[in-house]
This record gives structure tokens, C-alpha cells and sequence, in this order.
């Protein structure tokens, strides 16, 4: 059985509240799970100690049993120094698109324009 340990979203529309939760991988986001380990709150400031709360004693357990965390748990593994943190990577991420460059390729020759004329 392919354990992980992942959020399961509560809270009313526009108002999330998370479970932190060991559960099968099979079973659905916010469905059956094993156990639950914390909880996370995005709404409260990042600095706020409410916002993350952990069981640390059972999620090194499922860590023990093979418990793969999703990426967004693992940085919050990370943050309480559970895990180590991991080298992230993607410079194509932050590349403007196709559009966005021709957009900029075309107002670089506008302002190129009117230097040249300048010059001459």
C-alpha cells in the first residue's frame, strides 16, 4: 500500500483549512485517511506559530514506514527540520512566453527607432 502524507482541504468556500494526513494514495484528496498528523492554516501570518502544527512523533513514524510527503508538506518538513531541504530548480519557470517576448522584442525596436534617428 503506498502510503503519503498530504493535505486534506476543509474550510468553507474561500476560507481553507487544511488536515495534515497519512493516507493511502489510492483513496481522494479530502477521503479516507489513516491518521491525521497536524493541521495548516494559510489565512494566518506566515511568522504565526498556529499557522503549521505538527505531530512530530507520528509523522517520523509514517516518514519510517515509507510514507512518501507531497511537495508541499515537504517543505513544511523542511521548515520544522525534519527533512532535509532539498535543491529546487526550474529556470524555464520564470521565462516569459512566446507572446510576452515578441511583445518585448517589438518595443525594444520602437525605442531603438527613434535613437537612430536621433543620431543621424
Amino acid at each position: 500500500m503506498a502510503m503519503k502524507i498530504r493535505l486534506a482541504r476543509g474550510g468553507s468556500k474561500k476560507r481553507p483549512f487544511y488536515r495534515i494526513v497519512a493516507a493511502d494514495s489510492r483513496m481522494p484528496r479530502d477521503g479516507r485517511y489513516i491518521e491525521k498528523l497536524g493541521t495548516y492554516n494559510p489565512l494566518l501570518p506566515k511568522d504565526s506559530e498556529e499557522r503549521v502544527k505538527m505531530d512530530v512523533e507520528r509523522v517520523q513514524h509514517w516518514l519510517s514506514e515509507g510514507a512518501q510527503p507531497t511537495d508541499r508538506v515537504s517543505r513544511m518538513l523542511e521548515a520544522a527540520g525534519l527533512k532535509e531541504k532539498t535543491v529546487r530548480n526550474n529556470p524555464n519557470k520564470g521565462t516569459p512566453g512566446k507572446k510576452a517576448q515578441e511583445r518585448a522584442e517589438e518595443k525594444a525596436a520602437k525605442a531603438a527607432a527613434p535613437a537612430e534617428d536621433a543620431a543621424e
